[in-house]
């Protein structure tokens, strides 16, 4: 009798100890386009004529972006490369959970970009080339490069890394999602060459499927909220990750403790 009780309590126990180990992933992380630990990637997307710019973390998913692997836009002679345009997540793909970053981690930034216009002078109008990720609405970080070094119609690759910090942390869903903002302003060439040569400006973003394999995505060093050492101060050691461990598992323990407690029972002589 006693060693039925045992193996029917060390079943019980065995249950609740594969049931946990194979519980489902959350839908975060069984959805491509969105990100999770094994899909940090975010990717970026847009038309031909860089009049829509989207992102979503699936590198394979390319649908509706430019058969081109990048959006161009065009200046006539005499006029202002004048570009100003925000890249968000794809409409429908808002993240369904918050995404966390580790403390010590770096965001990554890879762009790639031509330009074509003539340098800033003293009665010029110019905004540097001017990229912005954007945590939601609120401003995160911002990377400059002078018009002079980007505008001689050269292929200009961005590697930009961005350390994370505490208000980096947390990016909630449905809200917080990352946005990159572009922005440049620059006259186009206007001179005695002009004659001969095309002095029309052109402002060219590459997206993240291109013919040349340049490397066009953002790297979040995203990261389980329950990890040690990633709560960013939000709940504490350990109480901050039983508050986010699966659903049930209180109840899964309060009954393992009764199953192993009736091994115990079981094991001691019974008295006559």
């Amino acid at each position: 009798m006693q060693a039925r009780r045992r193996l029917q309590a060390l079943g019980l126990v065995l249950i609740l100890a594969l049931s946990s180990t194979a519980a489902p992933a959350s839908a975060q992380a069984d959805d491509p386009k969105q990100p999770s630990v094994d899909n940090p990637h975010m990717h970026i997307w847009g038309s031909e004529q860089l009049d829509q710019c989207w992102t979503h973390f699936d590198r394979n998913d390319s649908a509706g972006s430019s058969s081109l692997g990048y959006g161009e836009k065009d200046f006539s002679e005499g006029s202002q490369v004048e570009v100003d345009y925000t890249c968000r997540i794809q409409s429908g793909q808002t993240f369904k959970e918050d995404m966390y970053l580790d403390n010590n981690g770096t965001i990554t930034v890879e762009m790639e970009f031509r330009i074509y216009s003539a340098d800033c002078t003293d009665n010029s109008e110019c905004k540097n080339l001017t990229i912005t990720l954007y945590k939601g609405t609120t401003e995160v970080a911002m990377f400059i490069k002078a018009v002079e070094t980007v505008n001689n119609y050269e292929d200009f690759a961005v590697n930009w890394n961005i350390p994370v910090n505490e208000t980096m942390f947390r990016w909630n869903k449905s809200g917080e999602e990352p946005a990159i903002r572009v922005e440049y302003s620059a006259p186009t060439r206007s001179d005695l060459f002009c004659i001969i040569d095309d002095c029309s400006g052109k402002f060219r973003m590459y997206y993240s499927d291109n013919e040349d394999n340049y490397s066009v995505e953002v790297n979040f060093p995203v990261v389980n909220k329950t990890e040690p050492g990633t709560d960013g101060g939000d709940g504490g050691g350990i109480g901050g990750a039983v508050d986010d461990a699966l659903p049930g598992f209180g109840l899964a323990a309060g009954v393992a403790a009764l199953a192993m407690a009736a091994v115990a029972a079981g094991s001691r002589p019974r008295k006559e």
